[in-house]
This record gives C-alpha cells, structure tokens and sequence, in this order.
C-alpha cells in the first residue's frame, strides 16, 4: 500500500528493482549511497590481511570464513581480521574460541567507525558473506577505498558489484570461499582483476554522483 501511494520508489542497488511489484517499477529508480572518505595511508602487512566487517549476527553468516580457513593450504598467509559487535553470548562465544583455536583469526569486537576505515583500507581483502543484504554500505567503503571484495551470491551484493564481477562464492559455502581466497592470495592476475573491476565502480559511490541522482529524483517530483 506504502508502495502504491508512492510518487517515486528509491532503492539502494540495481538488483533491488526486482523486488518491487513489477506494475510500480516504472516509478522506482536507483540512488546508490555514497561514500565520503578522507586522505588514508594504506600501510599494508607483510601477510595478507582479509577483513570483515558487520555485527555477529545469523544472517551474516559472520563464521563462515573462520570455517574456511582451516581449508587453507598450509602456505597461505591470509590473516582474518573481523570486526563487530557479538549481537548475543552464543555469538560471543563462538568469535572467541575461533580466536583462541585459529591462528589466523582474530575478532576484536565493535570498534569506531574511523578505526574501521583505516583497517579496511590496510587489508588486501574484504569478505562479506552475508545470506541477505539490502545493500550494504561497507561494499560501498571498499568500493570506494578501492579494496577488492569476496562476496557471498546474493542479490543485495550483485546490485553493488555488478553481475560480471568474478568474487562471488555460493552462500554459506567455505570450501568455495576458501579457494577464492587462496586464488587472490597466490594468484596476481586474478587479484588485480578484481581490483580492476572494483576501481571501475568508484563512481557509483561518489557524493557527486548521489547528489546529481537526489537533484534529478526532486526535480521530477516537482515536474510531475
């Protein structure tokens, strides 16, 4: 009903068009949420840093790249930070004995959002595996920072990084995840193709761009 008393519909990425009624998607269009970055000094480790970000919660799916690392050929050096509130005990329970058990696995909890964004932009890689997303605004930062993304094959992730992108692993799937890690890990070219991909949808993210998008959603408004 909201839906249909409506003048104009926004949604945060592409593939969210296809959720709505498809008699209203004539008034729907698409303002991706921008990302307002100051100058950061990416000072990257010797080993290869992967970060995830988000709050431990089921649909996240927050466990499953400490369920991947195990899967790891010993010579990996991926290391996993993560960031992020444990939503309960149960969830506090598990980020620590993870932490305990898995050398490479560290969870330090909710941290500030600056904090946040200078670990991301000294990481070679973020994981957000989450089952559903609306549009997450920590694709948008990585985007923006230019850190390439592995992302679980959804369409709240696709909307952001694009249909043809090459780091999607099927949801909750370690094994998966596991040898796409390793691949950008050992493999150059497959590493800077992602950053490749990435770095072409800088703009999508640009404060520019949202509010060129936001002046032509009003004057419509106001043209209708």
């Amino acid at each position: 009903h909201s839906m249909e008393m409506a003048d104009q519909l926004i949604v945060l990425q592409s593939s969210a068009l296809d959720s709505i009624p498809a008699h209203l998607r004539h008034k729907a269009r698409v303002i991706y949420q921008s990302v307002q970055l100051d100058t950061l000094d990416a000072v990257m480790s010797t080993s290869f840093l992967v970060i995830v970000i988000g709050h431990l919660r089921e649909e996240k799916d927050p466990f499953c790249i400490a369920r991947s690392l195990p899967l790891m050929p010993l010579n990996s050096q991926i290391k996993v930070l993560h960031l992020g509130m444990a939503m309960n005990k149960q969830m506090e329970r598990i980020a620590k004995v993870y932490s305990e058990t898995l050398k490479r696995y560290q969870w330090v909890g909710e941290v500030s959002h600056a904090d946040t964004l200078k670990a991301l932009s000294q990481s070679r890689l973020m994981v957000i595996s989450s089952r559903m997303e609306g549009g997450a605004h920590v694709v948008s930062e990585a985007i923006a920072l230019g850190v390439p993304v592995i992302a679980s094959d959804i369409p709240g992730n696709r909307g952001l990084l694009g249909d043809d992108y090459l780091g999607y692993y099927p949801v909750g799937d370690e094994l998966e995840l596991a040898a796409l890690l390793y691949r950008a890990e050992t493999m150059p070219d497959f590493y800077s193709a992602l950053k490749k991909q990435i770095d072409t949808r800088k703009d999508l993210v640009s404060p520019d761009r949202e509010m060129q998008s936001i002046r032509g959603l009003m004057m419509q408004l106001l043209k209708d």
